[in-house]
Parts: structure tokens; sequence; C-alpha cells
């Protein structure tokens, strides 16, 4: 089959089809009304890519190739079918640092053959060593993203001197890359990959949970770097334009997660912000007061506006169908309602945006927090689900705050605020927010499911 007469000219024909159906994917992506099917058309585009380079003169091996991806899709079909959408962003960690490892693997398997005679010249063996170099860095950064969110490593680990100690291992590390470079040998490539994986786990240890959407974010870009060149490497043009836009991709959306934090990507990585850090909002702030969900329903069924903000403590409870039906007996009373996505709500971007188009809310009732914020001084109620950093008023008012300056949901003022939250605890990032003690703000306690199915019961009940 290798030996057909026009492979070479099929292949690049359908490299440059494939990346047509990428760029077409990703940018229907871009929308929720047209995601579902970017999504199908960039996976045409890698079947596309897939079946196309069996054609490649030369490739041994197939039953093993062949019994590699069965089985990948049989296990990421059956996981994928599984996962809970609370679970999606440790999903989306596992898969990523999977990438990146495949593509540091793939560059240094490449590299070792140069260290038995297969003549490399300079640029591919320094794109190689630069694709190990990230993938590596991907495969363990993206394996401690995962742990921390699955809750698996439940703290930062960090020590003085840290960032110091990590800046002159990673110095270290690329200065043996240079000088595997020089001296091709397979002791040295290993020693020089060993280095990369361990640098990926030291840089991420010290990073808290809240940032870690952040941080996949920017290991997505990584591993889009590392396919991209050791595509080059390879000669395999879907790997190179593949490589690239998620790498893009990855770049922008990690550009615009920090700027929704108000946070520099060094900060992030640095800074060390998140998961167990108290900020400068703890203290005495008052009292929290309680309202049940029959009066709760009462005030937003005479209310003319209601705006939802829902959270991940929504995403944990699976309560979205609820909600889209508590929103519909409001819609039916004449109530104007309102959704309002903060960028960074839930685990990751679009988190919150995937839950409520899964429950059938329409998109035009959604509003991102830019075209809301506005709209809050003639909002009635704000019905907080589950959320809590990103409508902190401490990011706004407390400078002595670690989220101040982020840019928040400013719920706060609303006419009147319902809460509805499983506790008294603090949010991810282990800050109290004060939105929870105003004059204006009551607290409905308890799951989500239940609490909004409270809502529903009294609403029915008026």
């Amino acid at each position: 089959m290798s030996e057909f007469e026009y492979a070479p000219e099929l292949i690049k024909f359908s490299y440059f089809i494939a990346a047509i159906l990428f760029i077409v994917g990703l940018r229907r992506m871009s929308a929720p009304g047209t995601a579902k099917g970017g999504i199908v058309w960039a996976g045409f585009g890698m079947v596309i890519a897939t079946v196309v380079t069996f054609l490649t003169p030369g490739m041994e091996n197939y039953w093993l190739i062949l019994a590699a991806l069965v089985s990948a899709t049989v296990l990421a079909w059956v996981s994928g079918k599984k996962v809970a959408m609370t679970d999606m962003p440790q999903m989306v960690a596992l898969y990523n640092g999977m990438g990146g490892g495949s593509a540091a693997f793939i560059g240094a398997m490449e590299l070792y053959k140069a260290t038995n005679g297969h003549q490399m010249s300079a640029i591919p063996t320094s794109l190689a060593l630069i694709g190990v170099f990230i993938g590596a860095i991907s495969l363990t950064g993206s394996l401690i993203a995962f742990g921390k969110l699955q809750g698996l490593i439940d703290k930062r680990y960090t020590f003085p001197g840290q960032n110091i100690f990590n800046g002159i291992f990673a110095l270290a590390v690329i200065g043996f890359g240079i000088y595997t470079f020089t001296h091709m040998e397979a002791m040295n490539l290993w020693i020089f990959f060993g280095g990369a994986l361990v640098l990926g786990f030291l840089m991420t240890l010290p990073i808290g949970g809240a940032d870690m959407p952040v941080v996949i974010s920017l290991y997505n870009a990584f591993t889009g770097l590392a396919v991209s060149f050791e595509g080059y490497v390879l000669g395999n043009w879907a790997m190179i334009v593949a490589g690239m836009l998620v790498g893009a991709a990855g770049t922008l959306l990690t550009q615009l997660m920090a700027k929704a934090m108000n946070r520099s990507i060094a900060n992030v990585l640095f800074g060390s912000m998140g998961g167990d850090d108290s900020g400068g909002a703890d203290g005495d702030q008052g009292e929290m007061k309680e309202i049940e969900g029959a009066d709760a329903a009462i005030m937003m069924a005479y209310a003319e506006r209601v705006v939802i903000v829902p959270g991940y403590g929504l995403a944990v409870a699976q309560a979205q169908h609820k909600l889209w039906e508590m929103t519909q007996l409001l819609t039916e009373n004449g109530v104007d309602v309102k959704f309002a996505i903060h960028p960074v709500a839930g685990r990751m971007p679009g988190h919150m945006n995937v839950l409520l188009a899964e429950a059938g809310v329409p998109y035009d009732m959604i509003e991102d927090m830019e075209d809301i914020n506005p709209q809050f001084k003639q909002t009635d109620v704000a019905l907080v689900i589950g959320a809590n950093d990103v409508v902190n008023p401490a990011a706004r008012d407390d400078p002595s705050s670690s989220i101040y300056g982020m840019p928040i949901l400013e719920t706060d003022l609303a006419k009147n605020v319902i809460v509805i939250k499983r506790g008294r605890g603090t949010g991810f990032a282990g800050i109290q927010n004060g939105l929870f003690f105003k004059d204006n703000t009551k607290m409905l306690f308890g799951d989500a499911q239940d609490a909004i199915s409270e809502l529903i019961t009294g609403l029915k009940e008026l």
C-alpha cells in the first residue's frame, strides 16, 4: 500500500484538506451554537490525517499501530462517556499530558536513532530537542495539575528559595540540552529527557489549585508546540499545522484567563496564589443572614429582573436541568431572567456555558461579564449558585486581598442577592467572601439541587 505510485502527492493533498478542516473546526468552536459542529469538522480532519499516514513510504509495524489506535479509541470513547462534567478539567489535563508526552517520546526516539548513526541535520536535531524539552514538561506538569484538580494532591509544596532553585535547575537542563546537541549520545539524551520530566514536576507542585485552569491552558500550548516541532522533524505537515493551531490557541487562552484574573502568567507560575491562601479578606465580617427557599422564591417571583450567576457548585450538584426548570417558571411569570458568566467560572473556560447548553438554556439569555456588570444596579435579584471567588467584592475593594484587581461579576450592586451555598467555607482560592455578609445578601444553604428544588416548589405554590 505504501508503494502506491501517487502516495506522496495524495498524502500532501490529504494533509492540506485536514489542515483546512482543523482551521474551520477551530473557528466554529469559538461560538456555543456552532461548537459541536466544529468538533465534528476537526474530528473528520484528524481521521483523514490518520488514515492517509498509512500510505507513508517505508512505514512498518501496521498491526502495532492498528492495535494502539483501536485500544486508545475504545479507552477514550468509554472514558469520555463516563466522565462527569465536573471532572472535565481533569480529563483535559490528563489527555493534554498524554499529547505532550507522545510528542516528547517521538522526538526522543528520533534523536535516539541519531545516536546509532542515523543522520539528522542541525535544524531537525535542535527542534527535536526543544520538542522533547517542552513536551516532557507538559507531560509531568499536566499530571500534577490532574492530581490537584482530582483532589489527589491537596496542597502546595513550597520551600524557601524555590523559584531560584527551579530557575537554576531549568537553566541546567537547558544547558545539558545544548551539550546533548553537540555530543549526541544515548545516555546524554535520556538524562536530558529525565531532567525535563523532573522540571515539569518542580514547576507545577508549588502552584495552588485555583490557578490550575491557567496552568492547564499553558501546558496545552506547550503540547501544541512540541507536536509542531516533532512534525517538522518527521516531515509531517498535518502535525505541524495541528500543533501550531493548538499552540497558538492555548497561548491566547492562557493570556485571556490570566487577564480575567488580573494577573500575569509569570505571577501564576511563580506567585503560587491559590489553594490554601487566605488573602486579606478574612476576619470577623459579621453574620451571614439566612433565608428560606419559599421566601427566596417569593422575592424572585415578584422581581422585574433576575440575574443568575452559576458556579462550580452548580456543576457538582448537576443541577443545571433544575435551574432551567426554575428559569422557565420565572419567565412565565413575566420576570426578565439573564445568566451571567465569568471568564474563569467553574474549573475551565466555557465550563458553565456547556452546562447551561446541556440543560437547554438559549444562548441569548447568557451574558458575558463585560455586558452584564453595568446592569446589576438595575437588577432586583442576583441569584448566585455555587460561585465564590468570581463574585468576591474584595477583588474590587480590598487592596490587601491576594485577588485584588481581578475582574468580578458585581452582584453586590444588585438590590438583593441570594447565595446558594453548601456551607460557610471559603472558595477555591481559600479567600473569605465579603459578599456573604452584606446587608442586601441572604444565604440559602444546601446542595444546589435541593435548594433549587425548594425554589421551584415555592414558585409553583404562588
